[in-house]
């Protein structure tokens, strides 16, 4: 049974990360922090009394050492950097209630109290520690985790460490933890994740951690022994229940928000939140949060984002060329929420033209336009003559609300916006369908072309109260353009179609483009220029299928196929791929993205909800700047392509064999 985040008090408590400044935060950064706003705003709508957390983790060694750098105390370092996150976030429309800075006196007199609990309670002894240490992740490895000598995580070299330290006991809970896992399966998502987890650093052993330094002072210090301070990610997890106030004086937000509904969180630092922060939880006799979500990261074509290679893009740049909602859109339709995802500036610019300026953009200015030259402006209300075609329209738009709350109760960003998006089409294919214009022409049909009207002005409207936790400004703009008042954004106002637009309400007298088409070569070279460096071209077209293979293989070979049955969740066109259609798949552990080349023999609709089998551990390729993670077996007879015939009662994850 699928969980949702809804508990009996109606709060909704959800977190980001806290950021680590040693930089200019890009958008790998505001992908996590736009996608953890998504679910608040949703949740808002919903009804629920909502705490947004995000902030900045700000001592260690790494900070200590940028600052030197710069010639600044570390303190003035990391406020200028929390200054000039505030100021993004702000301009991003970030809606959270409080931003943390692990150096507010608040934070640290909770870590001093918690940390003298641990001792207290026996979880922590003092020794001497000797290890592998990665300075940038602020983590000790053993010689076997390690990449080709380099750190797992970054692929920086790492340092042998060896000083006094105070250790915390994570054997003493290591089974607990395992069994924790066991009775709450949704705790970890991707599921993928969790698996790591036990395989990579429980199976193995857990070994006790080293949750104090030597080497350096900039950080909280030890309870009692001032030579030492408290370990980064002691200090940094503990953020999301000081921001609450726990260990103060006054715990009034941490009684009524805690355990957290969802801790949102970048797949490099899944570990510290799925073993260390329940560990230090369960060590506090605390409840542990309800969700841990791991997303993927953003990556370029030439790999991860860096300064070196002149890949990086900024958020700024993109939100004052091409606007807020544009650039919020692009983040969670583009990249499924939980994989890696390709950005690439052919990809943006596709995106704004053919889904907000052709689809979203273009149905508003239709609407208004006839609205005005067939009722001189006002939405009729009366005097309705349904069409054939209203009712397939309603049907859908009740169909999309449930699909919608669904995937966005499992954090399903670009499914949610493909099923939202599938109305927009509908709408634009109901316009041709009921012809407006011929309607016009005869007197007799004016009723009908009232209850057209009607209804494209109720789908827009319902459109808009759905786009509002992904884009901030556009829903206004609707309405602003349809006439109508901000109250019937309200989400319980779609629990129905129709019915909800009050009479004698005027559109504006010409519609205005909420989103200009963009000129292709242009901006793809604009953006090329401002990330300041060499972005590949868009490679060819590959075949979505390999060829057939004449070698004869052993049953050794076979086996290391990995193929699983999966149901198609969402499936849209590749731009400007005549062969390609881009699904998104559940394999039951997980949400994947595959590139068929199927579009000449399967419609996107047709696809939706079927079951196929999914080459589940083929190689990630990028097709046509497309990420693709696995392939669906399909035959070939004659030149007709068929998807290969899976049995219904096949549950989504099972193995074919």
């Amino acid at each position: 049974m699928e969980a949702t985040f809804v508990n009996e008090q109606q709060t909704f408590y959800i977190t980001t990360p806290i950021y680590y400044p040693s930089g200019k935060f890009h958008i790998g950064t505001a992908y996590t922090t736009v996608a953890t706003d998504a679910i608040a705003r949703y949740k808002r709508l919903k009804g629920f009394d909502v705490r947004f957390l995000t902030g900045m983790d700000e001592h260690g060694q790494k900070i200590q050492e940028k600052a030197q750098e710069s010639n600044m105390h570390p303190q003035d370092y990391v406020n200028e950097i929390a200054d000039s996150a505030k100021k993004l976030w702000a301009t991003m429309d970030i809606s959270y209630n409080d931003f943390i800075q692990t150096t507010q006196k608040r934070h640290i007199d909770s870590v001093e109290k918690i940390f003298q609990k641990f001792l207290d309670n026996g979880d922590i002894y003092k020794g001497e520690y000797e290890g592998l240490y990665c300075v940038p992740c602020e983590s000790y490895y053993t010689e076997t985790q390690l990449v080709d000598g380099k750190c797992p995580d970054c692929g920086r070299k790492v340092q042998t460490v060896k000083e006094e330290s105070y250790f915390f006991n994570m054997k003493k809970y290591a089974n607990r933890l395992l069994e924790y896992y066991e009775n709450n399966l949704e705790f970890i998502e991707p599921e993928s994740r969790k698996n790591e987890m036990i395989n990579n650093f429980i199976k193995p052993g857990l070994e006790d951690l080293s949750v104090s330094r030597t080497s350096f002072d900039w950080g909280i210090k030890v309870p009692g022994d001032a030579k030492h301070v408290i370990y980064v990610w002691v200090d940094a997890l503990s953020n999301y229940i000081t921001s609450l106030g726990y260990g103060s004086d006054n715990e009034e937000l941490f009684n009524k928000y805690w355990p957290a509904d969802v801790h949102v969180v970048g797949k490099d630092i899944v570990r510290f939140h799925t073993i260390y922060w329940p560990i230090f939880l369960m060590a506090l006799d605390l409840p542990l949060p309800k969700k841990i979500f791991a997303h993927g990261f953003i990556m370029m074509k030439d790999g991860k984002m860096s300064k070196s290679k002149g890949n990086v893009v900024y958020p700024e740049m993109l939100i004052e060329r091409y606007g807020l909602d544009a650039t919020r859109y692009f983040l969670l339709r583009e990249l499924p929420f939980g994989q890696d995802g390709v950005f690439s500036p052919e990809s943006f610019v596709e995106r704004t033209n053919f889904d907000l300026a052709n689809d979203l953009g273009n149905l508003l200015n239709r609407t208004v336009s006839m609205m005005n030259k067939y009722f001189d402006g006002v939405i009729p209300t009366e005097n309705l003559q349904a069409t054939e075609f209203d009712a397939t329209l309603k049907e859908h738009a009740e169909n999309v609300r449930v699909k919608y709350e669904e995937s966005m109760e499992k954090m399903q960003f670009s499914v949610v916006l493909g099923e939202l998006w599938s109305l927009i089409s509908r709408t634009n294919k109901y316009i041709d369908e009921t012809a407006p214009w011929v309607l016009a022409k005869d007197e007799a049909d004016k009723p009908k072309l009232a209850a057209v009207m009607n209804y494209l002005a109720e789908s827009l409207r319902q459109i808009a109260v759905m786009s509002q936790p992904f884009m901030t400004n556009v829903p206004k703009q609707i309405f602003e353009q349809l006439g109508l008042d901000e109250k019937l954004l309200a989400w319980d106002t779609i629990e129905t179609f129709g019915n909800v637009i009050p009479q004698n309400i005027k559109v504006a007298e010409k519609g205005t483009p909420i989103f200009p088409r963009l000129d292709v070569e242009v901006e793809v070279e604009y953006i090329r220029e401002q990330m300041k460096g060499s972005v590949k071209t868009v490679q060819e077209e590959a075949p979505a299928v390999e060829a057939p293979q004449t070698e004869e293989i052993t049953i050794d070979d076979f086996m290391k196929v990995d193929l699983r049955v999966a149901t198609v969740l969402a499936c849209e066109p590749v731009a400007k791929a005549k062969k390609l259609l881009k699904l998104q798949v559940d394999l039951g552990y997980e949400t994947r993205q595959v590139v068929s080349g199927i579009a000449e023999h399967y419609k996107p609709e047709e696809l939706i909800g079927k079951k196929v089998i999914v080459v589940a551990n083929l190689k990630p390729v990028t097709l046509r700047g497309e990420l693709s993670q696995g392939m669906i077996l399909a035959g070939s007879h004659d030149g007709v392509l068929t998807l290969a015939a899976v049995d219904q009662k096949l549950a989504n994850g099972a193995q074919v064999k």
